[in-house]
């Protein structure tokens, strides 16, 4: 269902979002087309933040490295911003902590050989190190046969500008780029004209990759646990967010 606020939300993300059994329900995906992967060599998957690239793509990232693609991670900031107010963890222990999640998440998902790096742009100020970031993407996309990024329509700032730099780079090396949403789910409703569904495609996701995807989510345990009883340790991704990327297909936009 799709809850209507009782009073305006400057942040789409911060309201009432729309009820997953909405999404599943939906007669539209018959006219999603389904994309099989292919045994990519070397495919790069941009994260705006650590958690993004398993929420959005991780199950496809489990049949690429079944299938001996290598894949690398560029995580743009280190996520440090998730818990500003928290009187649990510092800062720099916030970064060690998700820097092994993602660790312990890509080996859930059989990637555990998957090359990360991170490129240490300030949490929540990707727009504003958007060329920087563009240019050392360039590089790293250079020589891939496929560049995967955070969607620009996602409705935050950081996933829009991660988007827009890989897009960039992606173009500049030659190399196709697919695009993947996270907050879509929340804020949108099913068949939702701000959506592109025209470039949409879907990755359908085997059991046994589901359930990959299941672990490697899990492994976040900072975002989808409490820090502590206070209200700056709260979790960052509730049951009812993570539930969006548990399903049983993903979605690009080409």
């Amino acid at each position: 269902m799709t809850d209507t606020p009782t009073r305006p939300f400057a942040d789409p993300i911060q309201a009432p979002g729309t009820d997953e059994a909405a999404w599943r329900a939906w007669p539209g995906w018959a006219a999603v087309p389904e994309i099989a992967v292919r045994p990519f060599t070397r495919v790069v998957v941009v994260a705006a933040h650590p958690d993004d690239e398993v929420l959005g793509f991780g199950g496809t990232i489990a049949l690429l490295a079944a299938a001996g693609t290598h894949v690398t991670v560029v995580a743009i900031t280190d996520g440090e911003a998730s818990h500003p107010d928290s009187r649990v963890l510092t800062t720099r222990e916030l970064v060690r902590i998700r820097a092994a999640e993602t660790r312990a998440a890509l080996a859930e998902l059989g990637a555990k050989d998957s090359t990360v790096v991170r490129l240490h742009v300030p949490d929540t100020g990707v727009t504003t190190y958007e060329d920087d970031v563009a240019a050392q993407l360039a590089p790293l996309v250079h020589g891939a046969d496929l560049v995967v990024a955070p969607w620009t329509g996602d409705v935050h700032g950081d996933h829009e500008a991660a988007g827009r730099a890989a897009v960039r780079a992606a173009a500049s090396a030659e190399v196709p780029c697919w695009l993947y949403p996270v907050w879509m789910w929340h804020w949108a409703t099913p068949g939702d004209v701000r959506v592109p569904w025209e470039r949409a495609a879907r990755i359908a996701l085997p059991p046994d990759v589901q359930d990959r995807k299941r672990a490697a989510v899990g492994r976040f345990v900072s975002q989808i646990e409490p820090l502590g009883p206070g209200p700056g340790d709260a979790a960052i991704l509730p049951p009812e967010e993570i539930a969006h990327h548990l399903r049983d297909r993903e979605v690009v936009f080409r």
